[in-house]
């Protein structure tokens, strides 16, 4: 059901990438142009600590963009579809925890934007992965490092 190379997104954190990616191109990429330049002038670049320092940025930074390029290359944007009986990447589950009446709300995102603190859990996460699949009313169970966790769905939208 999760295909490894895919980087599944919301349209908010492909956004975040492109506009990482176009800072360092318009940017960063000047900025650590400028202190190259200016740490050679500074003469000796055997022993010139501010170009070993910029050098270093630059490599640092470019592997970034890299990443990022990589990113895009992957991504597939979660599209909201409206209410589904089965949850999927792009869900929000309402949920009980059996033996608690409380309710909890996730939205299944992908591992890069996932923030449990926002209720944006990851689909490669335990409880996302218990949950993908899943359809309204049913109970699964998820293996946590606090034991197994079985949670009953109460709504999926």
């Amino acid at each position: 059901m999760v295909n490894d190379d895919v980087l599944y997104l919301t349209p908010e954190g492909l956004q975040q990438i492109k506009d990482e990616l176009e800072n360092i191109r318009t940017v960063r990429r000047e900025e650590i142009a400028q202190k190259l330049e200016i740490a050679i002038k500074q003469g000796d670049l055997k022993e010139n600590a501010d170009y070993h320092d910029a050098k270093e940025e630059q490599g640092l930074l470019e592997a970034r963009a890299r990443q990022l390029e990589d990113m895009l290359r992957r991504a597939k944007v979660i599209e909201k579809k409206g209410p589904s009986n089965i949850v999927q990447v792009g869900s929000t589950v309402t949920v009980s925890e059996d033996g608690y009446d409380e309710m909890e709300t996730y939205t299944i995102v992908g591992a890069l934007e996932a923030n449990p603190a926002q209720g944006k859990i990851s689909n490669e996460s335990p409880i996302g992965r218990a949950l993908l699949g899943a359809t309204k009313g049913s109970t699964v169970n998820a293996s946590t490092p606090q034991g197994q966790i079985a949670f009953t769905i109460h709504d999926i939208s």
